[in-house]
């Protein structure tokens, strides 16, 4: 037998992405790869994964994803004055890119970070505080193995977003990225990300944010049908800080977005929102939502509005948490995770989960599943609006809810555009 076929499934995982000479934060990588050692790669039994087939993730080389060739369409977020910054199959590129420079930002890449920098102590300490009480073995592995992402200190309020491109080039880079993002007192800034990044995709972005501070993340993961990818963010809220992310999904063989929020300071506000489109005609689609919100403090505010419009065989999961500590009195915490089904062949798996350790406490969740309303379709056609177009405006009703999570305007009609785009591409 060779020293390869001898090696454990995580050996030949980590054997596989090769060794990071000269990388940065080495303490926090080392205790990084223990506590994936200590905890392995998930499979079917582990809780959080019945529902997602991880193996494809857990391979030592990823299958083969063509890249998907987008044609005339223009760029995502093209018409948004941002700063770029550009990964190529998890590799920065420099002339793609702007200058790492805008003012109320210190900007740096994680490949070219030193001793003492400032992100020293902090690189990977939101993940490890993430892995209790359910652990995240592929944010472990990032947080070891991550070749490359971006550092970024927020002091000021900045004129534009930041936006973080990526592109797949190769039908089978597998990147690894890590972003850390500390946002300092009273400081905003603006994340967008757009691009399914490689053949199969690993990231993990950490947001810590100071008294105050105000962050927005918008996210469009790419249109490859062949693409895998799994994320994690990992955000740390301390008193009157305000978090919103919202992502939108279309196609893709497998993705899983993790979010894990820790609400520390009182009067602190956290907004999750997903919508997902999946077409299982073309190629497989399975999209896995998995989100854990703790209220540590008093008075906080939570939400999570996830939506899910499935059809030709696509799965949809839905994992989500809100755990109110003891002392953390006035929560108001609000959960919706509902799927719209096209098709008889189409799944959706919810798991919605509350544990309440206070007494005087707003909290709710919902979860439905269902086929497009009969009644509405009959009140559009009955109007003269053809079928698909009718089930089109039905669709975008339906995922109005979790759209209005983004609170700038012009985002907002950039999100609703490729929204259109994508359903008129997919009548049946």
């Amino acid at each position: 037998m060779s020293a390869a076929e001898k090696m454990t499934p995580l050996e030949a995982r980590l054997a596989a992405l090769g060794p990071l000479s000269g990388a940065a934060f080495g303490a926090a990588r080392a205790a990084a790869r223990a506590r994936l050692g200590a905890m392995g790669l998930p499979g079917k039994r582990d809780e959080y994964w019945r529902w997602t087939d991880a193996s494809a993730l857990n391979a030592a080389q990823p299958p083969a994803a063509a890249p998907f060739e987008a044609g005339d369409e223009a760029p995502v977020f093209g018409e948004t004055d941002r700063l770029k910054i550009v990964f190529v199959d998890g590799v920065f590129d420099a002339a793609a890119s702007d200058p790492l420079e805008l003012a109320g930002l210190e900007i740096s890449r994680l490949a070219l970070a030193g001793e003492g920098h400032w992100a020293e102590g902090l690189y990977g300490a939101l993940e490890a505080d993430g892995q209790s009480p359910v652990a995240r073995p592929f944010a472990a592995l990032n947080t070891a193995v991550a070749s490359d992402g971006v550092l970024i200190r927020v002091t000021g309020r900045p004129a534009k977003p930041v936006h973080l491109i990526y592109i797949h080039a190769d039908a089978t880079s597998d990147p690894v990225l890590h972003h850390l993002i500390r946002v300092e007192t009273g400081a905003e800034l603006t994340v967008l990300e757009s691009g399914p990044a490689g053949a199969r995709f690993n990231k993990a972005m950490e947001v810590d944010l100071a008294e105050g501070a105000r962050f927005h993340h918008i996210r469009v993961q790419g249109r490859d049908h062949e693409r895998r990818a799994v994320t994690g963010i990992f955000a740390r809220l301390a008193a009157g800080a305000l978090f919103k992310s919202f992502t939108l999904t279309a196609n893709g063989v497998l993705t899983r977005n993790e979010c894990v929020i820790d609400m520390q300071g009182d009067d602190a506000v956290a907004h999750v929102a997903g919508a997902a489109l999946g077409d299982g005609a073309r190629a497989p689609f399975h999209h896995d939502d998995t989100v854990f919100i703790t209220h540590g403090a008093e008075r906080g505010e939570s939400r999570q509005v996830f939506k899910k419009v499935l059809k030709h065989g696509a799965v949809g999961v839905f994992q989500g948490k809100i755990l109110v500590k003891p002392g953390a009195q006035k929560t108001d915490g609000y959960q919706i995770s509902q799927s719209l089904l096209l098709d008889d062949d189409s799944q959706f798996l919810g798991k919605p989960e509350l544990e309440i350790y206070a007494d005087d406490v707003k909290c709710s969740h919902g979860s439905t599943t269902g086929a497009i309303d009969e009644t509405a379709l009959f009140y559009l056609r009955s109007r003269g609006v053809p079928v698909q177009e009718a089930v089109s405006l039905l669709v975008l009703s339906f995922l109005a809810d979790a759209i209005e999570e983004v609170e700038d305007e012009a985002l907002k009609d950039e999100i609703v555009g490729r929204l259109e785009g994508w359903l008129a591409r997919h009548r049946d």
